[in-house]
């Protein structure tokens, strides 16, 4: 017994056999724990590699709850999944990363890491120490991001001529579910972005920006509102639906009569002592409101409640008022209608009141919903996309794809260099790093010609997700770059007839496929130093 376990007795003296199987496990080490590494983060990689592109397929995944999702944007296919392996972990953190900064290219981006560590596995093979692979990729990486640079075109942003920022739009939208309204969707985008992009600092404050969904009707109603939309109604039903010319009190004090601070009780001994109490809130109910009204305020926003007593009273002096109005939704409306928060009702004047051009209450189908519109507010760069859907999985896709094409313009507003899609860059990038590979004469050329194929996967996967045979497709398109000395032939997943992406309006922003490369090549780097 003593060799497989131990017996050990409980509190009540009963026996129990505590066995050892320590010494069955075994710790991976040197070439096996690297190839145990690049098994994880392969798998992950051929998960989501059918996802990528216009026609890739998408994942219907169920969480513990049974919620269904339904999506091919690959942050989301990978948050989703339940990954135990570190390194898997490490893939789903790179699109996370990818997502969080540049806002398009997940899918890409784990794809083309996994096709970098499988080839590193044939490398490891033939005996070549990792750090010498590290450092191959490192070099390719800089030469691949150099040849970026000089293929890359400057896109000329012009308010009065939307219609290229569209195609770019479109071209991030063209693999999402929502691509049955697919130019609405990019208007949308496109108009949200030069609402509140400062063109001469080239900044995008995202937080002028709020994306608000609603299930019932059809993706088609989705619409921009230039103003602020808030999941609330009025507190009374018979409070006027439309407030025009509002000015607006901001509070985050409730409707309620002052507390003590410290604990306290009351006795109402008679029925005296209860009109007394009762007279009491009254008038502090009359004086709230009365110092509301004298501020000139005929719109109340609180972010507390109030009690039917202060509902009714307000209803009675005829002032409309919203409750429950949450802490981020609060600040969005302050900086949209130019108001100021006020904590306390001795503190509001005049000049701390928001103002809008009209404030209206929404109603939806025949469940009633409500929600609140203010528009044509003071600082009319704060804008609300309201997207519909049939369900709430269509509404949850609508607002990622959304964020996606807003973070793709936002990213030409900042830096306005662009290429061309459909995997042209990646073959162009990978016949650079292959004549750069020529040049070395030490152990890093072999590493940057597995880095030279490894671009090559993008490219392969479109083709293979359109129905096309990988091999002859890519072959065709890299000896025509070759010969004709035109970066811009990438796969015609479409199947328009054409390879050039500049014909076809197949455009991304130059930032994202920088991110991409450097990203994937950084993550290989932590994974051979592990």
């Amino acid at each position: 017994m003593s060799a497989q376990g131990s017996v050990a007795f409980d509190e009540y003296g009963r026996p129990f056999i505590i066995i050892r199987d320590q010494g069955s496990k075994k710790r991976l080490t040197g070439s096996e724990a690297h190839k145990s590494h690049i098994m994880a983060a392969k798998t992950v990689a051929n998960v989501i590699k059918s996802s990528l592109g216009p026609k890739g397929l998408d994942k219907m995944m169920v969480n513990p709850d049974g919620d269904i999702t339904i999506t091919n944007d690959g942050a989301t296919i990978l948050k989703q999944m339940d990954v135990e392996h570190q390194i898997a972990k490490l893939m789903v953190q790179l699109s996370q990363s990818q997502d969080d900064e540049i806002g398009d290219g997940t899918t890409g981006v784990v794809v083309l890491a996994g096709a970098l560590l499988e080839h590193a596995e044939k490398l490891l093979d033939r005996g070549i120490h990792p750090i010498r692979i590290s450092d191959g990729y490192e070099m390719a990486a800089k030469v691949a991001c150099a040849h970026l640079d000089t293929i890359s075109e400057t896109f000329e942003l012009d308010l009065k001529n939307k219609e290229p920022l569209i195609q770019l739009a479109m071209t991030t939208l063209g693999s999402k579910i929502v691509n049955r309204c697919h130019r609405q969707m990019a208007e949308i985008a496109v108009d949200a972005i030069l609402s509140v992009a400062d063109l001469k600092r080239k900044d995008v404050d995202f937080e002028l920006i709020k994306v608000e969904g609603k299930v019932g009707g059809k993706m088609e109603d989705t619409m921009l509102v230039k103003g602020v939309i808030v999941d609330k109604d009025f507190s009374h039903p018979q409070m006027p639906k439309v407030v025009k010319d509002a000015k607006i009190a901001i509070l985050t004090c409730p409707f309620e009569p002052p507390k003590p601070k410290t604990k306290h009780g009351l006795e109402v001994k008679s029925v005296e002592d209860y009109r007394k109490l009762r007279q009491y809130e009254m008038e502090k109910f009359d004086l709230m409101v009365k110092q509301v009204k004298d501020a000139g305020s005929n719109l109340v926003i609180c972010q507390w409640g109030f009690d039917d007593e202060a509902n009714h009273l307000l209803l009675q002096k005829e002032l409309p008022a919203v409750r429950w109005v949450g802490g981020p939704e609060i600040e969005l409306i302050a900086i949209a209608t130019g108001g100021r928060i006020v904590p306390r009702f001795e503190e509001l004047t005049k000049e701390k009141l928001g103002k809008a051009g009209i404030v209206k209450e929404l109603q939806f189908g025949t469940t009633k919903d409500r929600m609140l519109v203010i528009e044509e507010c003071q600082n009319s760069r704060a804008v609300t996309i309201f997207i519909r859907g049939g369900n709430k999985m269509i509404v949850e896709e609508g607002k990622r794809s959304i964020h996606d094409a807003l973070c793709v313009i936002r990213n030409l507003v900042r830096d306005n260099r662009i290429v061309f899609g459909g995997g042209a860059p990646e073959i162009s990038c990978s016949v650079a790093v292959a004549k750069a590979a020529d040049k070395i004469s030490t152990l890093e050329q072999y590493a940057m010609r597995s880095f030279a194929e490894s671009l090559e996967s993008i490219p392969l996967a479109l083709a293979e997700n359109s129905g096309q045979s990988p091999i002859y497709t890519l072959a065709e398109i890299k000896s025509r770059q070759i010969k004709e000395n035109n970066p811009r032939l990438g796969i015609d997943c479409l199947s328009k007839g054409s390879n050039d992406m500049k014909d076809q309006h197949v455009i991304e922003t130059l930032s994202s496929k920088r991110a991409q490369i450097l990203r994937r090549s950084r993550l290989y780097v932590k994974i051979k130093g592990i």
